[in-house]
Order: C-alpha cells, then sequence, then structure tokens
C-alpha cells in the first residue's frame, strides 16, 4: 500500500516537474534561445532566484549527511551547519550584484566564458583558458554528479522497493528530461517547488522533536549521556581544534559564489531583481533547513549505537513518523538531492556544449536551433556518462571523490572569479591561477591529513597569491617595456 502511494507521488512530481519545464521553455528560452537555456534568459526574479540558490546549496546532504555527523559528533555538526545561512547571505549581499551586472554587460552565459571576457589578453590564450576552465568543471563536477546519482538510487531504491540501479536510471532520466526541455529556468522552477518541500519537511521533523522532547531538556538529556556531544574537543572531520568549525564559513561562501552550478544563479537573476528581496526571502528558508541536523541529536538519545550514522534520517523517519509522513518527507529528501543532480547537470552540460565548443570551435556558425539541439544533447549525454560513472566508481570512494572534486574546483576558479573583481588581472593570471588552484588542491587533499575544509581554502589562498604574484609581474614586465621603448625615442 504504502509502495503504491510512493509510486503515485513519484508520477505527480514529475508530471509538474515536466509543465514546469515546458511553461519554461515557452516563456523564457524560445525568446531568447541559448541565452534562455543556458542563463534563463537572465529572467529569475527574488523569489525564483532565492529558491533556486537554497535549493542547490542546501542539497541531501542537509537531510542526510549532516543528520548522521550530528548523530556521530554532536553539536559541532549543528554549528557547522548554521554557518551555510549567513554565508549564501553574505555571497548574496557582496558578489550577486557584479556577477550579474558584469556577465549580463558582457554577454557571458557560463562561468568559463565570464573569465574569459573579463580578463584581457591574446584570443589564442583566451580560448586556451576557457578549454581549461570548461574541462576543469566537467571533469570534477562529474565526480560530484556520480556522487550524487548514487545517493538518489540508494535513498529512491529502498522508498520504491526497486534496485538501487534501477532507481538512478529512472531519477536520472526524470531530470534529464526536464533539464533538457527548459535549461536553467526549468530547473530553477522546479527548486522553486523543491525547496517548498524541503521546508515543510524540515517543519515537520522540527516540530515531532520538539512536541516530544523541548530543546533544552533534549540537550540536557543528550550531555547527560555524552558529554562530547556537546563539549566537542575537536570539529570533527573539520579539523583538530573546535575552532575548525568556523571554516565552514568561508568555504561556504566561496562554494556559493565560485562553482559553476551555484555562480551562474547569481549571473541569471533580472536586472530588476532588488538584491535584499532574494535576502528577505533565502534568510528564513536557509536558516529553517539549518535545524535538520537535530535530528541526529535526538535519534542518537532515542536509538544509540547505530552502526552506520548516516541511517540516523531513515531510522528516524521509520521509527518516530507514521508511514505515510515519512514516505512525503523521503520524497521531499528525494527533491533535495535532485535540485542539486539538476544544477550539476545542467553545469556541465553547459561546459561541454558552449565552452568547449566555442574554444575549440570558433569559427562555426551555428542557428539558434542547432545551438538548443546541442544544450539538449549535452544534457542527456552527460546524464548517462554519470549514470555509467555511478555504475563502475568505488562505493567506497564516492563520498571523498565528491568532497575532492567541488573543493578542487573552488581553489581553481576563486581568483579568476572573484579576486578578478578587486584586483585588474589578465588572462595569463587567470589561466596559471586555474592551475595552481587545482594543482594545489589535489596535492592537499590526497597527501596531508587536513579537515575537509582545510585543504581547499588553503589551496583556495595559494591560488589567488599565485593570480596575485603574476598580474604584478605583468604589470612589471609591463612598465619597463614601456620605460625602454620611451628611452630609445629620446635618443
Amino acid at each position: 500500500m504504502v509502495t503504491a502511494f510512493n509510486w503515485i507521488l513519484l508520477l505527480i512530481t514529475v508530471v509538474i516537474m515536466i509543465a514546469l519545464a515546458v511553461y519554461s521553455n515557452k516563456v523564457i528560452q524560445m525568446k531568447s534561445g541559448e541565452g534562455g537555456f543556458l542563463l534563463a534568459a537572465g529572467g529569475l526574479g527574488p523569489f525564483i532566484g532565492a529558491a533556486t540558490i537554497v535549493a542547490t546549496g542546501f542539497s541531501g546532504w542537509g537531510f542526510m549527511g549532516s543528520p548522521g555527523m550530528a548523530y556521530k559528533y554532536g553539536a559541532i555538526e549543528l554549528l557547522g551547519n548554521f554557518f551555510f545561512a549567513p554565508a549564501m547571505v553574505l555571497a548574496v549581499l557582496l558578489c550577486a550584484r557584479f556577477l550579474r551586472e558584469k556577465a549580463q554587460k558582457m554577454g557571458s552565459l557560463t562561468i568559463p566564458e565570464y573569465i574569459v571576457n573579463i580578463h584581457d589578453g591574446p584570443a589564442s590564450i583566451k580560448r586556451l583558458t576557457q578549454t581549461v576552465a570548461a574541462l576543469v568543471s566537467i571533469v570534477l563536477l562529474l565526480v560530484f554528479l556520480v556522487g550524487q546519482i548514487k545517493a538518489l538510487g540508494l535513498l529512491a531504491g529502498q522508498w520504491l522497493e526497486i534496485e538501487p540501479q534501477t532507481a538512478s536510471l529512472i531519477l536520472i532520466a526524470i531530470i534529464m528530461l526536464y533539464t533538457s526541455i527548459g535549461g536553467l529556468a526549468a530547473v530553477a522552477f522546479t527548486d522553486a517547488i523543491m525547496v517548498m518541500g524541503m521546508c515543510i519537511s524540515a517543519l515537520v521533523i522540527v516540530g515531532k522533536i520538539f512536541l516530544d522532547i523541548p530543546l533544552f531538556e533534549l540537550l540536557d538529556q543528550v550531555h547527560a549521556m555524552d558529554k562530547t556531544l556537546l563539549e566537542p574537543t575537536d570539529s570533527g572531520p573539520y579539523g583538530s581544534t573546535v575552532w575548525h568549525v568556523a571554516f565552514i564559513l568561508p568555504y561556504a561562501f566561496i562554494y556559493a559564489t565560485t562553482l559553476p552550478f551555484m555562480a551562474v544563479r547569481f549571473m541569471a537573476l533580472s536586472k530588476k531583481t532588488k538584491l535584499h528581496h532574494v535576502i528577505a526571502y533565502m534568510t528564513p528558508m536557509a536558516c529553517l533547513l539549518s535545524l535538520v541536523p537535530l535530528v541526529g541529536i535526538y535519534t542518537r538519545l532515542k536509538v544509540p549505537g547505530l552502526e552506520n550514522p548516516d541511517q540516523a534520517m531513515p531510522v528516524f523517519l521509520n521509527t518516530f513518523m507514521s508511514p505515510m509522513a515519512a514516505a512525503i518527507i523521503t520524497l521531499f529528501i528525494l527533491f533535495a538531492m535532485k535540485s542539486t543532480a539538476n544544477s550539476v547537470l545542467h553545469a556541465i552540460s553547459s561546459a561541454v556544449s558552449h565552452d568547449l565548443r566555442q574554444s575549440l570551435f570558433s569559427k562555426t556558425d551555428l542557428s539558434e536551433t542547432w545551438l538548443l539541439r546541442i544544450n539538449r544533447s549535452a544534457v542527456w549525454l552527460l546524464g548517462m556518462v554519470g549514470f555509467l560513472g555511478m555504475l563502475y566508481a568505488p562505493p567506497v570512494m564516492l563520498s571523498m571523490l565528491a568532497i575532492l572534486g567541488s573543493g578542487t574546483l573552488m581553489a581553481a576558479l576563486i581568483a579568476p572569479v572573484l579576486l578578478s573583481h578587486f584586483i585588474k588581472g589578465n588572462i595569463y593570471a587567470a589561466l596559471i591561477s586555474m592551475l595552481t588552484g587545482f594543482g594545489a588542491a589535489t596535492i592537499l587533499f590526497l597527501f596531508f591529513e587536513l579537515g575537509w575544509m582545510e585543504a581547499p581554502l588553503y589551496a583556495s589562498a595559494i591560488a589567488c597569491a599565485s593570480y596575485a604574484l603574476v598580474v604584478w609581474m605583468t604589470s612589471l614586465l609591463a612598465k619597463n617595456s614601456k620605460e625602454g621603448l620611451e628611452s630609445l625615442g629620446t635618443r
């Protein structure tokens, strides 16, 4: 009975997603071609913009991984999760305006193209830089996508009582379908529906916990059971001291402003959209979703001794919620996972269909019809590549590879995307900083035992330093060359 109900819920949501995709295609994409597909024609309003930012930022990790972390490490994860809300608000407040204005002024449709357009230099080096940025994004985001598809299959397989691989194929096919129809606009509109489900789910979960045990009584009982859960001596996987958890704030800020699947949302905000309106919608949603890790604390008290902490949320739903409520909340958790998966898939396909096409076949002139066909074909191609990667990737490595992918990409893109706003750079600085950030993050992740946030942040600092150094060196060479020419002219 419950399984049939779950299939009906899935079918209803599929119809809604496809309807939104068709609507977005007619309203936005048909009027602006490739720009509509890749950047929603720069037409996202304050609510849709806020909803898609929050839905993508608070992925399935917030409902599955974070409660598991709270179950194992306690209050340090609650604090860490709360850093995401202010980080995302600061990202909109400090960076959304210039990303939007510069992108729309220069006609940039993707982050690699944005990097090339804001840096001066020879056309050949620009094409090389766009190629490198696209390839780095494709490789590292594919790793991220594989993890998302795997997580979708594991949860949906239990929910629908089918094999995880079959569930993965069904859900990635649904994502590919509505993404290929409406592009970023479809992704953003469906994200708005998803984030509402995520917020309703968070309200129900938190209400259930507090109706059973008031917050302070819950904390008192957890403290009596294990003092280290509320009085940690370190930050768990985030670092060796309790202060290392604060690294999540700059990490989440850089995450929101540099990763292509996040930053493109800032670029897609309408010129008429007021950023303070976006923040007004974002803040309550983000704060509400930050409460979800309380599930881990509550389950640790009620069901101690779980061998796998990541089962904290499923155990909570199956033990303390009615079957129907658990089914609906599980659907909303799938929403959270899908909101990130569709965003990552759109970003990867954009890098292939737009950036690689531009950099490798710059002289090819195609009609808008053909451009859209290439964009849509890339969505299906990369979606299937992600699914096949999920089938053959070693399961024990997925979590580590996902962190490696997102953190390394942050380090590669931070300087040409963010630092360039404050330091006028050139295309050589952009290219060298990308390669430096990529290499530094890879080395720090693989050969040093650092907290999850430490390696990407240290690598980001190294990348920014290399960017500034190249800018200084090239400006010094240019100055010396100019002075030499002037001295020759006076002789």
